[in-house]
Order: C-alpha cells, then structure tokens, then sequence
C-alpha cells in the first residue's frame, strides 16, 4: 500500500504516492530526477547523500520519503539560481574544494549548515561540522578553505547561507514508477 507525500524539493511542490519504505535518496534520484544527491555507503557512513531537510543537514539514505512530507529540501541541484552559482559553489571551485566530485554535494549541503550556526567558522568549527562526511581523494583543508571562503563571499554579500526560495505550483501527482 502506498502512502501519499508532499515534499518541497528546491522551491517545487511535488505530491506522489510512494512505497512506504522508499528511502529519500531514491525519492529524490529515482522519481524526481536529482540524480546530484549521491549514493555512497547507504549506512550513514560516508554523508555523499546528505540534502538539507528543513534546513538540517540529513543523510537522505536513512530517511524514508514518507517522512519528508510536509518538508522542504534542498539538493545541490537547488543551489545555483539565475545561472549563478551559490557562494559555496564558487568557494569549492576557486579553492579547490573538490578532485573526483563524488562527496562534494554532500560536503557543500553539510557546509550550508555549518555557515547557517556559524558565518564566521573557526577551522575547528568547520572541521567538527564535517565529521560524518568522507572525502577519499582531496583532503580536508582544501574543503576548509572552501566553507571559510564560502562565509566571506555570503556575509560580503548579506546573503543567507541557506537560499531561500518563493512557493512553485505544485507538480507530480503520480505515482511512484509511473
């Protein structure tokens, strides 16, 4: 038996009926396309498929669609707007925050987070944030320097670490695999 949901993925309102036991990750890749949100571990280990749900920071392997609706989520794919990359996004770029890209959705999703409790971190700030995060291939300082970066481009700017983004119409009404 499906249960229906509706979920707010980067400013569009979206409602299907999914398999109550449909994780969030495949929510988002399988039926909506997002396929920025990775798939690493799928024990919470590695954070590659960590999203914003309700401006938290969760690893979206061990949270079930059904229990993001009524939420709002923000993927990598909600960062950039206007053709404009966000803050972070440019941080990861001119930094060097990233070398094969696979946990950097995650890092970058983990790093609103941290500039949203923190806009201006410490290193150790930053560093105690990522824990729960794995990077196999860049190291982490360039990551550090990135989200310090990232605090200074937002805070010179006034922007929220966070977009913020007005109510879309709401899309979908299918169901899961339709």
């Amino acid at each position: 038996m499906k249960v229906p949901i509706s979920v707010t993925v980067n400013g569009v309102t979206y409602q299907h009926e999914v398999e109550p036991r449909l994780l969030l990750v495949y929510y988002l890749r399988d039926v909506l396309g997002l396929t920025g949100t990775h798939i690493g571990c799928d024990t919470t280990s590695c954070g590659t498929c960590t999203v914003l749900m309700d401006g938290l920071a969760v690893k979206s392997c061990t949270v079930l669609a059904a229990q993001a609706d009524g939420a709002e989520i923000v993927t990598v794919e909600g960062l950039a707007q206007d053709g404009t990359l966000h803050p972070i996004q440019e941080a990861f770029w001119e930094e060097h925050g990233l070398q094969c890209g696979f946990c950097t959705p995650g890092m970058m999703l983990t790093a609103l987070q941290i500039l949203e409790r923190h806009p201006d971190p410490t290193d150790e700030q930053i560093r105690h944030g990522l824990e729960g995060n794995l990077c196999r291939c860049t190291g982490y300082q360039h990551i550090v320097n990135a989200i310090t970066s990232a605090a200074r481009k937002l805070r010179e700017q006034h922007l929220p670490a966070i977009p913020r983004r007005a109510a879309a119409p709401v899309t979908g009404g299918a169901k899961e695999g339709d």
